[in-house]
C-alpha cells in the first residue's frame, strides 16, 4: 500500500512539473504569449537561449538600475539572500570573479531577495561583512524573484552581451564552476 502511494505521489509530481514546464515555455512572466525581441529574434523568457526579462530595481544607495543598463556586457546575475548558507559560501567566489573579469566587460549583478529577509538592513550588513564591491540590487517586493521563478538559493544566470541567457545554475558555485561558465562568453 505504501509503495502504491509513493508511486502515485511521484507520478503526480511528474505531471505537475510537465504542466509547469509547458506553461513556462508558452508564456512569459506576465502570462502573455512570448514576444519576439528585435535583436536576433530571440523571445523573452527565463531559459537558456531566451532574452533575459528586463527589470529595474533600486541599488543599496537607492539608485534605480535596470538589467538593460548592462547591454553590451556579459552579466552574471546572481540571486541571493543573507540567511542562505550556500549564498554565504558562494559570495567570496562571486567577488573574485568580479575583480578578475570587470576589466573584460563582465559585470556581476547581485539581486538580494529582500522580500525573504527578516530586515531590509540585512542586505547592506551582508555586503559589508563580505566586502562585496559589485552592484547589489534590492528585490523588495519579490517581483523579479517571481518573474525569474527563483526557487533555489542561490541561482545564477549567465547572460551574454546581447542579453541572451546562456546558462542557468541553481545552488552555490565555486571558482572553477564560475570560470567554466564565464569563459565561453568573453
Amino acid at each position: 500500500m505504501r509503495k502504491n502511494v509513493f508511486i502515485f505521489v511521484i507520478l503526480l509530481g511528474l505531471v505537475a512539473y510537465s504542466a509547469y514546464d509547458y506553461i513556462n515555455n508558452r508564456t512569459n512572466s506576465d502570462g502573455n504569449k512570448q514576444q519576439s525581441v528585435q535583436d536576433g529574434g530571440a523571445t523573452v523568457g527565463i531559459k537558456e537561449g531566451k532574452q533575459a526579462p528586463d527589470f529595474t530595481l533600486n541599488g543599496l544607495d537607492g539608485t534605480p538600475v535596470s538589467l538593460s543598463d548592462f547591454r553590451g556586457k556579459v552579466v552574471v546575475l546572481n540571486f541571493w539572500a543573507s540567511w542562505c548558507p550556500p549564498c554565504r559560501v558562494e559570495m567570496p567566489h562571486m567577488q573574485r570573479l568580479y575583480e578578475k573579469y570587470d576589466a573584460k566587460n563582465v559585470v556581476v549583478l547581485g539581486i538580494n531577495l529582500t522580500s525573504t529577509e527578516k530586515s531590509s538592513d540585512n542586505a547592506q550588513s551582508f555586503v559589508d561583512e563580505q566586502g562585496l564591491t559589485f552592484p547589489v540590487l534590492l528585490d523588495s517586493k519579490g517581483e523579479v524573484m517571481d518573474n525569474y521563478r527563483i526557487v533555489a538559493y542561490p541561482t545564477t544566470y549567465f547572460i551574454d552581451e546581447k542579453g541572451i541567457i546562456r546558462q542557468v545554475s541553481q545552488g552555490a558555485m565555486n571558482a572553477d564552476m564560475l570560470k567554466k561558465a564565464i569563459q565561453p562568453l568573453i
